[in-house]
């Protein structure tokens, strides 16, 4: 009887036993880790100080990573080329930058100049970086530095030789990007912590400083402080390094008093791996809203990178608490950011580069997979006119800086309306959004226009119904091109028209609506071309279409022809009907296919002058929505071909020597490689009433959106593809939940509803 007894339960643990074994087999297979499919050296022997990130959460105050180039402007920051860690800085963001550490070892014969002489050699063979870690070996010290963060607090763990003298350096004054850092203080609060505040000066975008203000802790005691008088930085001696030594550093841009807070808040635990482990399951949750099956293996590493970096960029500047810096008056002071019922703020509140191309990329994707990214920022955006009288088109340091031209963020809150993102208060968001298409408004002013309000042309553009080039008011800022700001104002006011028809504006809907036909003032029936104008309203003479930057943004007249994105027929009437438009944008293709799609990096046009002359340049906004075009105008084989090529000469490689050949500003071309490749795109912005979504080619068998059920009635929606391959590229039948559609066309409705969009391939 005992035998028996026995035997059942032994059957009885094995079973258990077996079940516990499903079950753990059954997580292995749902848990995927994306981070490890993030090439995190995408082109980062080009990156700028604020295009690399390794330690840092998804939009976090701390984006904590080496430097290996410090004062080369836009060439600073981590550059893959550069063999020598100068410093772990804390903030690498538009227009701001600093707060750098390094761990050294100190020696009788480096203890005279320790505080000139730190830096250190590395090997990237003893790197290892995925999204929220980062570490290396610093050579001469032989010390191996780990770095991980939580959105405001970085966290560092040294691992030192035994028996040496230790130490970290803080190069509080120092270089990075555009930014000195001056004015470095610190101060030992306790037995192992410190706190201090070092000022970020102007810069030539960022017209007023920034003080920046940090809290320490350290595992173990300080030993010594000692402050260097000639440089300005300071260095603690640490004795007990037998064991890793971990430090924690918050930030604010309020108080020290808001960085122990965000400390206390964030990290009140010394678990280095457990932060690790939290940060990768963050960046997992994130980039897991898309799951795609199919494709090559460096297709997914690729797509996983893109939308790594279409999550990256742009940085929170509030504290846990609600509090954030507010530049946009006479005089700084600190401002405060509602709270829910639980005493949490509503939203953060954040740096941001311009939304200048958005409308192409970061308004569709976000808006679709991360709707509650765009409403924050759209609550962001809003606080910012609250404060200071204007929404921004790129913030930075809680003040505007003006960059670039006219009201990018207008596509992007109208977007974000139409999707039903923002549904309280819209009323208020349409008239703060107004005052920036009127005079007073920051369509007045051009890029880093700080003191006036002449070089947007607006006078003219109201006047005239164009804005001249030149302009004869004089030179009151930068990217003063009469031809792109009369396109890119039309478009906007196309835009903000969309929203006032929601709102029953109707005399304020046909006045934008008619000023949105402006770009119509600048087509040449002759040449065929968007042509400047003079002030006078002639043509401007020796005009040549493929000249950079004659009358145009970052652009030439062959890229910037197509920039109307509202009326593509009406721009194609002008052009002699829709079959001479594609043959026209067709060849163009043709020639751009020639020089890879792209002008190539900064020294690309330099030696070869033919690149600054592409007709179509997908290193760039201006031009990126064109293989759309094709399928506005009936043509959607040739979106799907040449769609198929810029993915595969432009979107594919996975190097630090390339990877966006171009101006990937703060997730841009991150985002439209991600919408190229699930082949989903929103010609203008998402702007009109029920959004409209052209389909292109995907690159993928299978892609399953995972939608927010906060904004969003269904649970996934599906894009499959039959008979896939990079031979067959061309979408022969389309399926939407198994009912067939015959255009190239669906709704956001038909989208965040949930449901299956079945595309058949062929050649």
């Amino acid at each position: 009887m005992k035998i028996h007894v026995f035997k059942k339960a032994w059957i009885g643990w094995i079973f258990l036993f077996l079940i516990s074994c499903s079950q753990e087999i059954k997580k292995t297979v749902v848990i995927e880790n994306y981070v490890d499919k993030v090439y995190s050296l995408l082109d980062t022997e080009n990156s700028r100080w604020f295009f690399f990130t390794s330690a840092s959460r998804p939009f976090g105050m701390v984006n904590l990573s080496p430097d290996t180039e410090i004062d080369g402007a836009w060439g600073s920051g981590y550059r893959y080329n550069t063999d020598t860690i100068k410093g772990f800085s804390h903030i690498h963001a538009w227009q701001m930058s600093g707060l750098s550490v390094m761990p050294i070892i100190l020696s009788e014969e480096n203890k005279v100049n320790i505080f000139t002489d730190f830096y250190s050699s590395f090997n990237h063979k003893t790197e290892n970086i995925k999204p929220g870690y980062h570490s290396l070996l610093l050579d001469r010290y032989q010390i191996k530095a780990e770095l991980t963060s939580t959105k405001r607090v970085g966290f560092h763990q040294y691992s030192f030789p035994k028996n040496k003298e230790a130490g970290i350096l803080f190069n509080l004054n120092t270089i990075l990007g555009p930014n000195n850092n001056v004015a470095g203080a610190l101060t030992q609060v306790g037995e192992s912590e410190l706190s201090g505040k070092l000022i970020a000066t102007p810069t030539h975008r960022r017209p007023k400083q920034l003080n920046i203000y940090f809290k320490i802790k350290l595992n173990v005691p300080i030993s010594a402080l000692v402050k260097d008088e000639q440089t300005g930085n300071y260095l603690i001696n640490i004795k007990n390094t037998a064991s890793p030594v971990l430090m924690k550093v918050g930030v604010s841009y309020t108080s020290v008093e808001n960085a122990t807070k965000n400390i206390q808040e964030e990290l009140p635990h010394w678990n280095f791996n457990q932060v690790i482990q939290d940060s990768k399951d963050e960046w997992n949750s994130l980039l897991g809203r898309i799951k795609v099956q199919g494709g090559t293996e460096q297709d997914q590493h690729r797509f996983y990178t893109d939308l790594w970096h279409a999550l990256q960029g742009r940085r929170i500047i509030s504290d846990v608490n609600g509090a954030y810096p507010d530049n946009t008056g006479a005089a700084f002071r600190i401002g405060q950011l509602p709270l829910n019922n639980k005493g949490k703020p509503l939203f953060n509140h954040y740096n941001s580069d311009s939304f200048w191309g958005a409308q192409w990329t970061i308004n569709t994707l976000w808006g679709l997979v991360y709707p509650e990214i765009m409403e924050e920022f759209s609550q962001s955006l809003m606080q910012y006119y609250e404060d200071g009288g204007m929404i921004p088109r790129g913030p930075s340091g809680g003040n505007y800086t003006f960059v670039m031209t006219g009201a990018s963020s207008t596509p992007f809150i109208v977007s974000a309306i139409q999707k039903g993102l923002i549904k309280e208060n819209v009323d208020s968001f349409y008239q703060a959004l107004k005052k920036n298409h009127m005079p007073g408004g920051i369509m007045e002013r051009a890029g880093y226009e700080h003191k006036t309000n002449f070089g947007g042309g607006l006078k003219y553009y109201l006047e005239k119904g164009f804005v001249p080039y030149p302009l004869p008011d004089g030179d009151f800022g930068s990217h003063q091109d009469g031809a792109s700001l009369t396109l890119e104002y039309a478009y906007q006011d196309w835009a903000l028209a969309q929203l006032a028809k929601k709102l029953g504006k109707q005399e304020d809907a046909e006045y934008f609506s008619k000023r949105s036909k402006n770009y119509q003032n600048l087509f040449d029936l002759n040449s065929g071309w968007i042509h400047p104008k003079n002030v006078n309203g002639g043509w401007i003479e020796n005009y040549d279409p493929y000249q950079y930057q004659h009358g145009f943004i970052e652009a030439n007249g062959a890229q910037a022809t197509w920039f109307v994105p509202h009326d593509l027929l009406g721009l194609a009437k002008l052009m002699g009907g829709n079959k001479k438009a594609v043959e026209k944008l067709n060849t163009q293709f043709e020639e751009a296919e020639k020089l890879g799609f792209t002008s190539g990096d900064s020294h690309a046009a330099e030696l070869h002058p033919e690149y600054s002359r592409i007709p179509i340049n997908y290193g760039n906004q201006p031009s990126i929505q064109t293989a759309f075009i094709f399928q506005q105008l009936g043509r959607p084989d040739l979106t799907e071909y040449w769609s198929r090529k810029i993915i595969e000469k432009v979107f594919s490689g996975l190097s630090h020597a390339s990877g966006y050949n171009g101006d990937e500003d703060q997730g841009l071309m991150g985002s439209l490689a991600v919408l190229m490749k699930i082949g989903l795109f929103q010609m203008n912005g998402g702007t009109e009433e029920n959004p409209e979504y052209q389909i292109g080619s995907p690159i993928f068998d299978k892609i399953t959106i995972e939608l927010n059920n906060d904004y969003y009635k269904g649970k996934t929606f599906e894009i499959k593809t039959k008979n896939n391959s990079p031979e067959n590229v061309y979408v022969k039948n389309i399926q939407l939940n198994n009912t067939t559609i015959n255009t190239h066309k669906i709704h956001h409705d038909d989208i965040v509803n949930g449901g299956v969009l079945e595309l058949q391939m062929s050649k």
